[in-house]
């Protein structure tokens, strides 16, 4: 099942600015960090030595300037995922998949390359590897697609024929075209499955429930009635 959804509707489901979901993401490891950090400490430097090189009349432009600088650190992850964001919004149209999980698999993924020098002085490069799970899905139209996302202990309780709902992003009105898909919602386990968080979820499960309880009328109105029985015609 594939159901359009309101630009209103889309632009709330992933939102201009990060969310803290989003925040803690960007945020990244101890390495990322750190590099936020460095690069602070640079802006601020260079601002220091522009203070002193340029006349007093660029005082408050310099100050503003460092001090956004100084803060990097702390704001880098907002910028990052809002442009992330940015990406996405920019699709003129949105669906609302619903479909079962057809096939459930591991693979080992390349996932970067460390060069060192072993005890005998030679250089080796070393493969960082990831295990990843892909999910390959299926709705009631014949529409298939598949998505690959970093290994967690909790994917353990996916399995096939589950319900599964995402969002998918095209740039034609009929959907024909599928660009982009976003995180993945398992309703029977109430379990996400994706890298990057882009859905404001507490809305996806909303909108899940608002075409949960449309679709229902109109799945009883095809059901068959039930031929009465000899005991109910006498």
């Amino acid at each position: 099942m594939l159901v359009p959804l309101t630009r209103q509707t889309f632009e709330q489901l992933i939102p201009l600015v990060a969310t803290s979901a989003q925040y803690r993401y960007c945020w990244g490891k101890s390495s990322d960090f750190l590099r936020r950090l460095l690069i602070s400490v640079v802006g601020v430097v260079a601002i220091l030595i522009l203070r002193i090189v340029l006349p007093d009349g660029f005082y408050g432009l310099l100050f503003s300037v460092g001090l956004l600088a100084a803060l990097y650190w702390l704001w880098g992850p907002v910028l990052w995922a809002s442009l992330r964001n940015r990406e996405y919004r920019r699709y003129k149209y949105s669906g609302f998949f619903r479909g079962r999980v057809l096939d459930v698999f591991l693979t080992e993924e390349l996932v970067g390359k460390e060069e060192t020098v072993s005890n005998k002085g030679d250089l080796v490069i070393v493969e960082n590897r990831e295990r990843r799970l892909n999910l390959e899905l299926e709705d009631e139209t014949g529409f298939t697609t598949e998505i690959q996302v970093p290994l967690r202990r909790e994917h353990q309780a996916i399995a096939p024929n589950q319900i599964a709902e995402m969002l998918v992003l095209s740039d034609r009105a009929d959907l024909s075209a599928i660009a982009k898909v976003t995180d993945v919602y398992i309703p029977s386990r109430k379990l996400w499955v994706s890298d990057y968080p882009f859905l404001q979820r507490y809305m996806f499960v909303e909108v899940s429930r608002r075409i949960r309880d449309q679709q229902e009328p109109r799945r009883r109105s095809r059901r068959k009635p039930r031929p009465s029985s000899r005991r109910d015609r006498d």
